[in-house]
């Protein structure tokens, strides 16, 4: 049974106005009527409020409609993308701020015998190293992108 049918089965069951029901899920009851005529579907979270409010069973909202399921997969990938993105930015703005720091904060001197002193030599490879892995992070979300479109 599509989704729109059974919150609307599930409604008329417990004897609830959209109103009631959309106060009992704390949503609008514009939100309710958009399930119910097929325009929108709740995400993940709201389906499992539904199914702990009105004790049904998960797989009774999700399997039953072809729609949800894809609309649910299709969130959850792109809350994956989100992280891998999110996970890139952040490696590359590391790397940045160790060349960054290297570059214009670090102090380097040459001593009496000749010898460079750079106590942050190590930030160079890791900025680097960060780099490299936040273009690795992106060269993997487009792939995965491109494989699921």
């Amino acid at each position: 049974m599509d989704f729109n049918r059974q919150i609307n089965t599930i409604r008329k069951q417990h004897h609830l106005t959209q109103e009631e029901m959309a106060t009992k899920l704390h949503i609008s009851r514009q939100t309710i009527s958009s399930w119910e005529t097929g325009r929108n579907l709740p995400d993940l979270e709201t389906v499992v409020t539904i199914a702990e409010v009105f004790h049904v069973t998960l797989d009774t909202l999700i399997l039953g409609d072809q729609t949800m399921q894809t609309k649910l997969i299709k969130d959850g990938n792109k809350t994956h993308r989100a992280r891998l993105n999110l996970a890139a930015a952040v490696t590359f703005l590391i790397g940045i701020a160790c060349f960054l720091f290297e570059t214009f904060v670090a102090p380097s001197w040459i001593g009496s015998n000749g010898i460079l002193h750079e106590p942050f030599f190590f930030l160079l490879p890791v900025g680097y190293l960060c780099l490299l892995v936040a273009i690795i992070i992106l060269g993997f979300s487009i792939v995965h992108r491109l494989r699921h479109k």
